[in-house]
């Protein structure tokens, strides 16, 4: 690889660990709607795709720390994967131990990124020849990877029946739209479609909002107070020994080791899972908050680092759910990437390691520096500055942008309706991963009838 790409690469790590640093820090911006967009916008927009996934890579790390730090803060989960440590993070909070916390939080997210990183390339290398086998089966993975998330989820039987009426719904408007000539029939719908799912539930809360009971309930003359940390001009330590205990070290280590493995498998379902089985052990309350803090830290990077490698790296398909969702672009950005031809089969294994190795390093010792140095500025910052609802429409925009430039004004209503549709799914407990395989198996579930 020549040294002047390694450079562009190296640029566009830093890039993103800043941009995401902040982005971060502002509650409720989820993963997928915030990373999906940006990389299938720079992959379109003619960026060298190495350069974009070493981007991506280093975006991800970044929001898998930072969206930590205002839950550990003021109690605000900045993102999906944050939402399990809020409860840990108020306890901590309550004993005056959230500098304790946020130190922690960074060094087993180090942990996390590192374990991870190291563990899933050698799966990664352990899959690539049986790739192409895997492929043949991809629409039945496809399909049995909805069915099982769908059994793991709280929601079983609306998760269940969703899975037929979403592919008629995800099919019908592909075949409306080969019918009355608005894409070519060798034109396969995707991306634009996925969007519509990433955004749904805030588009389905915002559109609600033109119904007078549903403007109604979100009516009060409460404040919502939210206390903000006083700022103080005392330096962290950066050191990262004697942060953890041995049994926090030994059980972020192997969580991290085992989420690797079930990289198919939800990203929140395995935080919780294993954050509150490791943490159960601990007898007193605040150790058992600490632990539990510590290893699911870890997994934040852990569970979309090995998805994202493996899938990437080896399969060159999108199996597991940070595939499907934020990494989504690098397997369905036509014309670039394809299925069939996507980033995996464009870049030698080799390149995809090294943006890996290099995104992932960069954006950990970034913000491993900026979280334990500057969080508690950031945050009030952030909170004070920053309307999360310009950042959010910010997203919606750009995804509507993209759905006209898939199929021009139509699939604009297209993705109004499958947000409609997704959106109140997920109210009801179907989760992003279900739609997004019923969506990618579509077209063999269709056919099946």
């Amino acid at each position: 690889m020549e040294f002047s790409l390694l450079v562009e690469m190296a640029a566009a790590a830093i890039g993103a660990a800043v941009l995401y640093t902040f982005i971060g820090f502002i509650p409720g911006t989820d993963e997928t709607s915030v990373l999906m967009p940006v990389s299938l916008a720079l992959i379109l927009g003619g960026i060298k795709p190495i350069i974009v996934l070493t981007f991506f890579v280093a975006a991800f790390v970044t929001l898998g720390l930072m969206n930590i730090m205002p839950a550990l803060i003021v109690g605000l989960p900045g993102g999906v994967l944050a939402t399990p440590i809020v409860e840990q993070a108020l306890l901590l909070k309550e004993q005056g131990l959230t500098a304790l916390g946020i130190k922690k939080a960074a060094v087993a997210s180090m942990l996390g990124v590192l374990i991870s990183l190291t563990t899933s390339l050698l799966i990664a290398n352990f899959m690539a020849p049986f790739a192409e086998t895997i492929k043949g089966y991809a629409s039945w993975l496809f399909i049995f990877g909805a069915v099982f998330l769908s059994l793991i989820s709280k929601a079983k039987g609306i998760s269940l029946i969703s899975i037929i009426p979403l592919a008629l719904l995800f099919q019908g408007l592909r075949v409306l739209y080969w019918d009355l000539g608005v894409v070519p029939k060798e034109k396969t719908i995707t991306t634009s479609f996925f969007l519509g799912i990433t955004v749904a539930p805030l588009l389905l809360s915002l559109l609600s909002l033109f119904v007078k009971k549903e403007r109604e309930k979100l009516q009060t003359n409460l404040e919502k107070k939210t206390w903000l940390p006083a700022l103080t001009e005392e330096k962290e330590s950066l050191n990262p020994l004697n942060v953890l205990t041995t049994n926090e070290v030994i059980g972020s280590s192997l969580a991290s080791f085992v989420s690797c493995f079930l990289f198919v498998l939800s990203p929140v379902g395995l935080i919780i899972l294993f954050g509150e089985l490791v943490g159960k052990h601990e007898k007193k309350v605040r150790q058992r908050a600490e632990t539990t803090l510590v290893v699911m830290s870890a997994l934040a990077q852990s569970t979309y680092m090995s998805g994202l490698v493996i899938c990437i790296v080896a399969l060159g398909i999108p199996l597991a759910p940070a595939a499907i969702g934020p990494g989504a672009a690098f397997f369905e950005a036509p014309p670039i990437f394809t299925m069939g031809n996507t980033i995996t089969n464009q870049f030698s294994r080799s390149s995809l390691t090294t943006a890996f190795i290099l995104g992932s390093l960069i954006a950990i010792l970034v913000v491993y520096w900026i979280s334990m140095r500057y969080a508690v500025r950031i945050t009030v910052f952030v909170l004070k500055k920053i309307p999360h609802e310009a950042i959010l429409a910010l997203f919606i925009a750009l995804v509507f942008l993209l759905a006209y430039m898939d199929a021009g004004l139509i699939n604009i209503f297209g993705i109004l309706l499958i947000s409609l549709a997704c959106g109140t799914l997920n109210r009801l407990g179907v989760n992003y991963g279900i739609q997004f395989m019923t969506l990618y198996a579509a077209p063999f579930i269709v056919a099946l009838f």
